[in-house]
């Protein structure tokens, strides 16, 4: 076997990576405001009227999660945030917060998926509000409904944008897999809870070998849909994000998949918080040619990367994955 001469730094360089905003952090706890003032992390993100919004958790002294408003017409340089939640706990299943949302656009209605606390147990809530009133900022969020059973720690959800196959594609983990269940309705009033089977699990030979989860809700291309996965290590404890495609007619099938991280915590606002070592995502977007991606920075401040979309697809379509 002849040895590879090129570095590991080489091989890095040579790899697809999202690139940091230089401003990062673009989302700060302030501390005047006591429902943001100790961490403000893992946003939701969704791109209209040509800005894009982002939904982002915040936590003051209560613990108790809440989300915030802000918004980037260029998609990294804030100019408007609220200045009061405008989404928090309403049942007794988020008693002791409401967490890491994702944000769906299905026809004219925002599907929020987020993650209800209550006593160490966590499951999936449900809530919609209409486009108009979203953007008129009318926060008129139907009631959330719980989807997960009640026994079960389950979170990182979202719904895919469209019908494939004339059902409701719904990603989630729960025993620090990824899941996908196939709904015929999205009208969870009923008490049924969401199942499904197992999409991609932990490999121990990985950088992701103690869990996995989705990242931001998948985003269609002619390629597949992509979606960006965070992982944690069970060797280095750090969480870092991937990327992989999936076929477009069978979202169970994985495609593509990189074997190394688009990104991993190394600027001292990622190394350091109320969680070292910790990217994770909830929302990205695409704006002309650039995926844009917002992240969690060691669970205390939200940040951006982007990439060219076209070298993402383009180095997923090359790796030497196979299904």
């Amino acid at each position: 076997m002849i040895a590879s001469s090129k570095s590991v730094e080489q091989i890095k360089n040579e790899q697809v990576r999202l690139t940091r905003y230089s401003k990062n952090p673009i989302i700060s706890p302030i501390k005047s405001h006591d429902w943001e003032s100790k961490y403000t992390l893992n946003a939701a993100a969704i791109y209209l009227e040509g800005k894009t919004h982002i939904l982002y958790r915040a936590q003051g002294k209560s613990g108790v999660s809440t989300l915030g408003y802000a918004s980037a017409k260029d998609g990294v340089e804030i100019d408007e945030r609220i200045d009061t939640p405008v989404y928090k706990p309403r049942i007794d299943a988020e008693v002791d917060g409401c967490e890491d949302a994702r944000i769906t656009k299905i026809e004219d209605t925002l599907y929020l998926f987020y993650t209800a606390f209550k006593n160490g147990m966590t499951h999936i809530a449900i809530s919609t509000i209409s486009v108009s009133d979203f953007l008129q900022k009318n926060w008129e969020w139907s009631a959330p409904v719980i989807i997960s059973p009640t026994e079960l720690n389950d979170k990182n959800a979202c719904v895919v944008s469209e019908k494939i196959n004339g059902k409701y594609i719904i990603f989630h983990r729960t025993n620090h897999r990824i899941w996908i269940a196939e709904e015929e309705n999205l009208d969870f009033t009923d008490g049924r809870w969401i199942q499904g089977n197992i999409l991609f699990e932990p490999d121990d030979g990985k950088w992701y070998s103690e869990k996995v989860g989705i990242a931001a809700p998948p985003i269609k291309t002619t390629d597949g849909w992509l979606l960006i996965f965070h992982g944690l290590s069970k060797s280095d404890g750090k969480y870092r994000l991937g990327a992989m495609l999936l076929d477009l007619k069978k979202p169970l099938v994985i495609t593509d998949l990189l074997d190394y991280p688009i990104l991993e915590p190394e600027a001292p606002y990622e190394k350091s918080g109320f969680r070292p070592d910790t990217v994770f995502s909830c929302g990205a977007v695409v704006i002309k040619d650039d995926l844009f991606v917002y992240y969690g920075a060691g669970d205390s401040t939200v940040a951006v990367a982007s990439v060219s979309l076209e070298k993402l697809l383009d180095a997923l379509k090359n790796s030497p994955y196979k299904s």
